[in-house]
């Protein structure tokens, strides 16, 4: 059971250097308050697929805060709170959605739409308490924050979607665990 945990947590920390790497290949950056397209998301979901939620929250929440650590940008400690370690943690709930083997395609684009649509939440709800000035005066602040949000997160979901279908139909056994290694529900 140690060694169980140790692999897992051995593989939490691969992915959330690798989501930090992954996070400099961007395709765009014409957001002035953050936000950018990139492949940051690709290993957590990988964890929250192959090693459950718990392990998939664990390596949002270390992303986020690797995120934070190398260049967020911070105008209040409860926006720092919801832009970055809680923002890529909720990513990691995504894995409820492939609770039953064998990962789908189907269940791949699921987990993915719950764990993006809570990150939305988290932006969204900091871009309308603390962004909110930046919307154009005729236009509804909360309006402004969900498209503001949306036209990246969309995007970034999309093209995450497209690399872990394409590592399920190459590598399918990349989010299989070997038996020896134990049950995806670990606890930390």
């Amino acid at each position: 059971m140690e060694r169980n945990k140790l692999i897992t947590m051995i593989e939490i920390a691969i992915m959330a250097g690798l989501s930090f790497i992954l996070s400099k290949v961007e395709f765009g950056a014409l957001w002035a308050f953050g936000g950018s397209i990139s492949l940051i998301m690709v290993p957590i979901f990988v964890m929250a697929f192959r090693r459950g939620w718990q392990a998939g929250l664990v390596t949002g929440l270390l992303a986020g805060i690797i995120s934070l650590l190398t260049g967020g940008y911070v105008v209040h400690p409860v926006q720092l709170v919801l832009d970055y370690p809680l923002a890529y943690a909720v990513l990691g709930i995504g894995g409820l959605a492939v609770f039953h083997k064998p990962i789908t395609t189907g269940r791949i684009f699921t987990g993915l739409l719950l764990g993006t649509s809570l990150r939305l939440v988290c932006h969204f709800m900091s871009g309308i308490i603390w962004f909110g000035s930046a919307a154009p005066k005729e236009m509804p602040v909360a309006v402004y924050s969900f498209l503001y949000n949306i036209s990246y997160l969309l995007p970034e979901m999309l093209i995450t979607a497209a690399v872990l279908v394409f590592l399920k139909k190459t590598a399918p056994s990349f989010y299989k665990q070997s038996a020896s290694i134990g049950s995806s529900s670990a606890s930390y």
